[in-house]
């Protein structure tokens, strides 16, 4: 069955899931705000700005016409960075109808609230069929057509399996998964770690360092995540550790990007900039380690990376802050029977 999908959004990611429905014969509107970007992917099938050396399929419209854009379509994916996800949100309410599907894909929290963006998409009045799609997703290498995994996770069976469905492809592989809350937190917290690798790269840290940061850092999402009701066992998969790894290790994750550009002693500002794309791990931090300290709960890397940022603390104490805190766990779901017998 060929489905009809509005992608909301002219960034990388948005444009290579875009370019994929197209490709598997969907009809598929790509709506953005710059008129210039949109004539570009309709008269040349490319996105120059983010995705450069990635041809479009012909089939994929690009449209600044929102309206036409929603009521043309079944399934709506949000890939909007967060400063902008509520406010497209709010504009598109009125056109929804009950049987209509929407999916964020945006990996952060919304800045003027401690609220996930599936929570903003949930406060419309009119369909609750929504979804998350979260994974190690880097855009050019999707478009480039190397193999890929996500998940998508909804309470919703038939939400699940119409985005399998759109987005099912020799390249691309979607899995299931019911936690909404455990995906779409795993997305958001990576950020944070990603900013902290780079750090660490960039300071030519061993790998041993390397695998103890990502594994702690493992420790603080899903810590933070079970607190506010996610499932424990999704961080062991693809939108948990997957995520973790790819984004903590890729000179494309921007994220990764920005932790190596201060790193290597640029300040905050210099290093956002200089990638000329949103990094949603640094407002995702400010949020997360207040919500940390209001919960009490044990974030160490989180807090030391927002003392280096917005404090201007020293960059070696980030790293050490591993190495003095309280936490003597190593995997602190086990019950203490457990861990008192290994």
């Amino acid at each position: 069955m060929k489905h009809s999908v509005c992608v909301l959004g002219g960034g990388s990611f948005g444009t290579a899931l875009a370019n994929i429905m197209a490709k598997n014969g969907h009809q598929v509107s790509q709506w953005m705000r710059n008129e210039e970007q949109v004539e570009e992917i309709n008269l040349t099938g490319l996105n120059s700005r983010y995705l450069p050396n990635a041809p479009l399929h012909r089939e994929l419209l690009a449209t600044s016409n929102l309206e036409q854009a929603i009521r043309d379509s079944d399934t709506v994916f949000v890939s909007i960075p967060s400063k902008s996800f509520e406010q497209v949100v709010k504009r598109i309410e009125p056109l929804l109808t009950a049987d209509k599907i929407l999916i964020s894909t945006t990996k952060g929290f919304n800045p003027n609230r401690f609220e996930l963006m599936s929570d903003v998409l949930r406060r419309n009045p009119v369909t609750q069929k929504i979804g998350v799609l979260s994974g190690p997703n880097l855009a050019k290498e999707i478009a480039a057509g190397q193999m890929t995994g996500s998940v998508i996770a909804s309470s919703d069976d038939l939400v699940r399996q119409r985005v399998i469905e759109l987005l099912k492809s020799p390249s691309f592989r979607v899995y299931e998964n019911r936690d909404s809350k455990g995906v779409e937190l795993a997305g958001a917290l990576k950020n944070i770690y990603a900013i902290v690798c780079g750090l660490a790269k960039a300071l030519n840290v061993g790998e041993n360092t390397m695998s103890m940061i990502m594994t702690r850092s493992l420790a603080e999402m899903s810590r933070f995540a079970v607190h506010f009701g996610a499932n424990p066992m999704t961080f062991l998969g693809l939108a948990g550790m997957g995520d973790l790894i790819a984004t903590c290790t890729s000179p494309l994750s921007r994220n990764y990007r920005v932790g190596f550009a201060i790193g290597s002693g640029e300040n905050l500002e210099e290093a956002v900039g200089g990638i000329g794309e949103v990094a949603e791990g640094v407002n995702t931090l400010k949020m997360v380690v207040d919500e940390a300290h209001k919960h009490g709960l044990y974030m160490p890397l989180a807090e030391g990376l927002s003392k280096l940022l917005f404090e201007n603390a020293k960059l070696e104490s980030l790293i050490g802050s591993m190495m003095t805190g309280e936490q003597k766990w190593d995997v602190e779901f086990a019950t203490n029977e457990e861990n008192d017998n290994v």
